[in-house]
């Protein structure tokens, strides 16, 4: 069958140097690539002794925040789990009593508050969705654990910590 264009590729394969055939070129120019390796900055970091620098709009672990008189801000409207794609967030709301009026802002405030941070896509939605701002994705790397129970993080790793101000008034 003959090609539509009439143009035929004549291919001349000459015949391999010695040198070509021992492979000596490819293995030299592999060689000078690894070479140049060597005296490049590496792209990795030690990780525990070291930590990169994040960028400004760095998601990390999730934190509940305070108001200025130390009590917390989330009452448990449930709008941070309703937004969540991954389902990650649940919470139980209950109804604050009277000796309870340091704690919480509101009447009502979430006694149990947890985040399955394996279901977590850090997306920083719950974080947009809170209408009191209580929930901020501005801690650090989630550390590594061995168990799944140990990655379901409640009020008592998420809520931060009281202003020290607050404390000694008290």
């Amino acid at each position: 069958m003959e090609s539509l264009s009439n143009k035929k590729k004549v291919l001349v394969s000459k015949p391999l140097s010695l040198a070509e055939r021992m492979y000596l070129p490819a293995i030299a120019s592999g060689l000078s690539t690894t070479i140049g390796h060597f005296f490049k900055k590496p792209a990795t970091v030690k990780y525990p002794e070291q930590e990169r620098e994040f960028s400004i709009n760095w998601r990390g672990m999730h934190s509940l925040k305070r108001d200025e008189q130390g009590r917390e801000r989330c009452t448990a409207c449930g709008l941070c789990a309703l937004s969540c794609p991954a389902e990650a967030i649940t919470m139980i709301a209950a109804e604050r009593k009277n000796d309870e009026k340091h704690l919480y802002r509101e009447e009502k405030y979430a006694s149990v508050y947890e985040i399955n941070m394996l279901r977590c896509i850090f997306c920083g939605l719950c974080e947009e969705a809170c209408p009191k701002e209580a929930i901020y994705l501005d801690g650090p790397i989630v550390p590594a654990d061995y168990l799944r129970k140990d990655f379901i993080y409640g009020k008592d790793k998420l809520v931060e910590a009281p202003l020290e101000s607050v404390l000694e008034v008290k």
